[in-house]
């Protein structure tokens, strides 16, 4: 990548659920407190049943072995499959052991107190690294990070590197460009720019969608947004991901990664972009209670919209639509223009919650075997093809061009990353205090959009919501 994401990236709170990117839209959005457990009482035990079993912890670098607690469920199989081959190669013998989804903290604490604890596992990213930074060991010094082509987004502490990302993902404003050619082909237009790709900035992006929507009739659409999905649980892609814009932006100006009160300085930008969502949809405000992320999605995939919020996840669900009438080289990404200044400087939004941490308390010959495991996965054919074809976009210069995700929006994510004219919008809502929060959020966002509450009621949510969950979050 030539581009640099912002460091803020790093200050990130772990979301639990990975994103709906990580294998579908129910892993992402569980409380950032249930995550941040205490490993203290971990510590101990774990020191009190080594000592018990008179363990030698300064074991030569031959002889190791590697155990992976895996954090996604989705590619078990698939580590697993991959751990087997690598010891039928190399005679070490790989476990791969995957905690239940939503129980990766938990196991954690429970595996890491064992004689036979985890030499490879996961972090969220820094708060992550504050619960667990006893158990880390340092790779500033491995192939594995000096393949990093972006090292602002490795967890660091000091000169020591704690924990390295696997894998990336992106999220923007997904559009047809099929449709789009369409518009611009109109003589009735009413923008004076041609093509998607020349859409810069809020005011641009707001003519278009505007125009399209009045000629939705011409264009053989319903809308020019899919639904805005507020059906219970539904509603992440608003309460989270798009609230991270305005969040973002706060945090670039104080120069800060988190913080116990906000003021919402972009929250009029915030609106902008909401209103121009629910405004201009194939669903009408009033009945976004209903609609669901499937909805959206399958909406977008069957040509009733041109657009539509969401990762390059989602290709999966368009791609798997019955019906789906939208070609893969008409999939493209805009980023989410809000009316900031200098947005046309601005990306997608890009970030991880998955980092790879190698315990610092297992012996040398574990640690050494477990870095020799990573490091195959990341450099080998073999191990890439399972990173490009299971995980996603992998942010390692060892892979070629070839050898990154074939799939329409993981390349535009790339595409956007490599821009160096570009800047990313970090993944600050890992920030954001608590699940309830963010349900808080998005029921005032949902009461906005059935015109029984004002834009002020989404403010107070947000700002008060905010401090409040980080009070108590504190205690």
């Amino acid at each position: 990548m030539k581009k640099k994401l912002v460091s803020t990236l790093l200050s990130a709170a772990m979301v639990s659920t990975m994103l709906m990117g990580c294998g579908g839209e129910a892993s992402t959005e569980e409380s950032n407190t249930d995550t941040q457990e205490t490993t203290d009482e971990a510590a101990d035990e774990a020191e009190t049943e080594d000592a018990e079993a008179g363990e030698d912890t300064t074991a030569s670098s031959e002889g190791g072995k590697v155990y992976y607690l895996n954090f996604k469920p989705e590619v078990a199989s698939d580590w697993e499959a991959l751990a087997a081959s690598y010891t039928e190669q190399t005679g070490v013998d790989v476990k791969v052991v995957t905690a239940a989804s939503g129980t990766y903290e938990q196991t954690l604490k429970s595996e890491v107190a064992k004689t036979d604890a985890p030499t490879l596992f996961q972090i969220n990213g820094p708060i992550g690294y504050q619960s667990w930074k006893d158990y880390c060991l340092d790779l500033s010094g491995t192939d594995f990070y000096s393949w990093l082509t972006d090292k602002s987004l490795a967890i660091t502490d000091g000169d020591g590197v704690y924990g390295i990302p696997y894998v990336v993902e992106g999220y923007g404003i997904i559009y047809n460009d099929k449709i789009m050619r369409d518009y611009f082909a109109l003589a009735d237009k009413a923008v004076d720019i041609s093509s998607a790709a020349e859409i810069k900035n809020f005011d641009t992006l707001k003519a278009v969608v505007e125009d399209m929507q009045a000629k939705k009739d011409q264009l053989g659409i319903e809308g020019v947004f899919a639904s805005t999905s507020f059906k219970a649980g539904e509603d992440w892609r608003w309460q989270t991901h798009l609230a991270n814009l305005p969040i973002y932006y706060e945090f670039k100006d104080k120069a800060v990664s988190d913080a116990q009160e906000i003021e919402l300085t972009y929250g009029d930008n915030y609106k902008n972009i909401f209103d121009l969502y629910i405004n201009n949809s194939c669903t009408d405000k009033a009945q976004l209670g209903t609609k669901s992320v499937e909805d959206s999605m399958a909406e977008f995939a069957l040509g009733k919209v041109a657009m539509v919020q969401n990762g390059n996840w989602g290709w999966g669900q368009i791609s798997g639509t019955d019906g789906n009438v939208v070609a893969a080289e008409d999939v493209k990404f805009l980023p989410i223009y809000t009316g900031v200044e200098g947005e046309e400087g601005q990306g997608l939004c890009v970030g991880t919650e998955n980092y790879m941490c190698v315990n610092s308390q297992a012996s040398e010959a574990d640690q050494q075997a477990t870095i020799d495991f990573v490091e195959w996965v990341f450099n080998s054919d073999e191990g890439k093809a399972f990173a490009t074809e299971k995980l996603g976009i992998v942010p390692f210069s060892t892979f070629t061009d070839d050898e990154k995700p074939s799939d329409p929006l993981g390349l535009e994510v790339s595409r956007y990353m490599e821009d160096s004219a570009l800047t990313s919008v970090s993944w600050n809502f890992t920030a954001f205090p608590s699940q309830t929060f963010k349900d808080e959020l998005g029921y005032a966002l949902l009461d906005y959009c059935n015109g029984t509450a004002d834009w002020d009621s989404v403010t107070t949510a947000f700002v008060d919501g905010w401090k409040l969950e980080k009070e108590a979050s504190a205690e």
